[in-house]
């Protein structure tokens, strides 16, 4: 017979051999699988045959390991991924990585990803992407810049995976389990959304609501959307991105897509928060006041948040002019925050200003001296807010005060905040509404209440160095 035609004869049967030959491995390693999550009583002497069968095929003895794995027999587990081990199977060396992330060994898991990588490049063939991810993602908490540069050297060995976006993909997931929104943002704005997975989609587009791209970020939720529109997760950012947007009305078409077309529902007190946001935002307070009640039911992670929830309750009830309960839940809203800031409680006081307004008589003086101790109080916890704290006192003691201001209640305070800013070299726009206002009041008031017009002009003549076209003062300073 011809030579060469030997030789083809024997190249065709290697052709053959390779595809029958990891056959026959998968068949093992099936069926290694099958006894080891039947857990018969003679489970390990069947599975000891198979390897002693199969003891120099790495692929087998890596893949028995793995079967263990699965079913959380970390002991045997870790006895194939030795022997894979000897075998310079980087499949064993994936596995005892494995092992060795689940006792919390980072450093061991790295290094064990590493052998694999190297074996793995030694072996030929195919590179395995997966102990470069993993040790990225193992390593990301000693040194994020080396766990990215080995998801580089990934897109070295395997330029497919780097032209198609799937390197860009596993930064992704890196940066978002390393908690790097921006970066993870950035990286998955550069893959095609039809290159992601279901899971990147969503970290794409929660990087983006996170960073404040609320309309990049519904892009993405949109395309989510086409692929998976009962998809819980899709539909509540859509409600979260448009009511960022302040879009309402298109929040709570996400919203109701979210509760009543979705898959899985998970509601937690941050979701029902955006919820209730978007309803009061709608001007539909009501809703917005039960949701945020069913709301307050829940366990929440910390007790700033349940404050902020109260607090817009608070908000909700102001919404339809009930300020009785308005004012009843922004106070528990103060108990309940860990610290207050000086705007929460000047807030509280403009509550009981628009209480006031709403009554007459004695109910509207009670609200109206609430008001003024708050403001009072505010001055004597901050001399920062002295000001502040002088300009509501005024407006409120003006509204305690007769129609003419006989009383002159608002006289003091206007004038401690008149002497103050008005010694200030430089003044900001805040500082001239206020001094333009006090002036007002006091140029009127001594005129006309204490009958002082020396008095009346000494404060026209101030106003009129702030505010030149000032009507009232020219009118008042020309009376000299």
């Amino acid at each position: 017979m011809n030579p060469m035609k030997y030789f083809f004869i024997g190249a065709l049967m290697l052709s053959f051999s390779a595809p029958v030959a990891a056959q026959d491995e998968q068949a093992a390693i099936d069926q290694a699988k099958e006894l080891i999550k039947g857990n018969a009583p003679d489970m390990l002497k069947q599975v000891q045959a198979i390897y002693k069968k199969n003891k120099k095929k790495a692929a087998v003895v890596a893949g028995i390991g793995r079967a263990f794995y699965e079913v959380k027999d970390t002991a045997n587990a870790r006895v194939y991924a030795d022997l894979g081990v000897k075998l310079n199977s980087p499949a064993a060396y994936v596995l005892a990585g494995d092992l060795y992330a689940l006792g919390d060994d980072g450093g061991g898991a790295a290094r064990m990803y590493e052998q694999a990588i190297y074996f793995g490049r030694q072996q030929g063939g195919q590179i395995d992407e997966t102990p470069y991810y993993k040790y990225a993602t193992v390593y990301r908490k000693v040194s994020l810049s080396s766990s990215i540069e080995k998801l580089d050297e990934l897109a070295n060995d395997r330029p497919d995976l780097a032209a198609n976006g799937h390197v860009n993909i596993l930064k992704g997931r890196v940066y978002d389990l390393a908690n790097k929104v921006e970066e993870a943002a950035d990286i998955y704005n550069k893959v095609a959304l039809d290159q992601m997975e279901e899971r990147d989609v969503v970290s794409a587009a929660r990087a983006n609501y996170l960073l404040g791209n609320y309309q990049k970020s519904q892009e993405i939720i949109d395309y989510g959307l086409t692929k998976q529109p009962r998809k819980f997760t899709f539909n509540q950012l859509g409600m979260f991105n448009y009511t960022m947007l302040k879009d309402y009305d298109k929040a709570l078409v996400y919203a109701d897509r979210m509760i009543n077309q979705s898959d899985s529902v998970k509601m937690n007190p941050e979701i029902y928060g955006v919820y209730a946001k978007a309803l009061n935002g709608a001007k539909k307070y009501q809703e917005a006041i039960e949701v945020y009640k069913k709301t307050l039911e829940l366990e929440f992670d910390s007790q700033d948040k349940k404050a902020g929830i109260i607090k817009d309750l608070a908000d909700s009830y102001k919404g339809i002019n009930d300020y009785e309960n308005a004012v009843v839940y922004y106070d528990q809203f103060l108990k309940t925050v860990s610290h207050a800031t000086l705007n929460d409680y000047a807030d509280l006081g403009r509550l009981y200003v628009q209480y006031a307004s709403d009554l007459e008589g004695d109910a509207k003086m009670d609200k109206l001296q609430k008001a003024d101790g708050i403001y009072a109080d505010l001055a004597a916890k901050n001399e920062d807010a002295k000001e502040y704290s002088l300009f509501w006192r005024a407006r409120v003691n003006s509204m305690m005060d007769t129609p003419e201001a006989t009383d002159g209640k608002a006289q003091p305070f206007y004038e401690e905040l008149f002497n103050l800013i008005y010694a200030k070299a430089e003044k900001d726009k805040a500082d001239l509404a206020r001094i333009k206002e006090a002036g007002q009041y006091l140029m009127v008031y001594y005129l006309k209440v204490k009958d002082d017009k020396a008095r009346s002009i000494e404060f026209a003549d101030k106003v009129l160095e702030i505010d030149p076209e000032n009507e009232t003062a020219k009118t008042i300073s020309s009376l000299k």
